[in-house]
């Protein structure tokens, strides 16, 4: 019997391609479809391996779910950026490669996240999804996040709807 090992862990720049290639194959599952196409590939494009580096070599908090010697999914995060949302922290990213989503990982990642952000102090938090990404919005609602507020976002010439889900201590 083998085991593979699962761990949650602070990115490293050596990890910079692999957190690009994840971006870039979660990104193109959850919003093919939603956002679209020439405006979709910029977004991927500019999260390129040097985007990433340069992140995590700033400081930038990013954490990867590793699973055996594989990255299948990262979260990054800081101080809520919506100064109209009373809420201390934000998720501003948390994404799975398609083959690792259902699996409890993405709990997993949001928990370690969650929990970093509490222990610098930020006891509140919120993350926005995309209303038209279902799967982030009942992900976030089976998480308890309440839905706190709601905008929206130009992709091109298209606007999309937002929702901020949030957690309070």
């Amino acid at each position: 019997m083998s085991t593979t090992l699962i761990e949650v862990r602070p990115a490293k720049a050596a990890d910079a391609a692999s957190v690009a290639s994840t971006h870039d194959e979660a990104w193109r599952s959850a919003y093919q479809g939603i956002i679209p196409g020439a405006e979709l590939e910029k977004l991927i494009n500019r999260r390129g391996p040097q985007w990433w580096d340069s992140a995590i070599r700033k400081g930038s908090r990013v954490s990867v779910l590793v699973f055996g010697d594989r990255i299948a999914g990262y979260a990054n995060y800081g101080r809520n950026r919506a100064r109209s949302l009373h809420f201390e922290g934000e998720i501003y990213e948390l994404y799975l490669r398609p083959e690792f989503q259902g699996l409890g990982f993405g709990r997993r990642l949001f928990a370690a996240a969650r929990r970093d952000l509490m222990q610098s102090g930020l006891k509140s938090m919120v993350i926005w999804a995309l209303s038209d990404n279902e799967p982030a919005t009942e992900f976030y609602r089976a998480l308890g996040g309440r839905m706190v507020a709601r905008s929206s976002e130009r992709f091109g010439p298209k606007s999309l709807d937002k929702v901020a889900f949030a957690w309070a201590n």
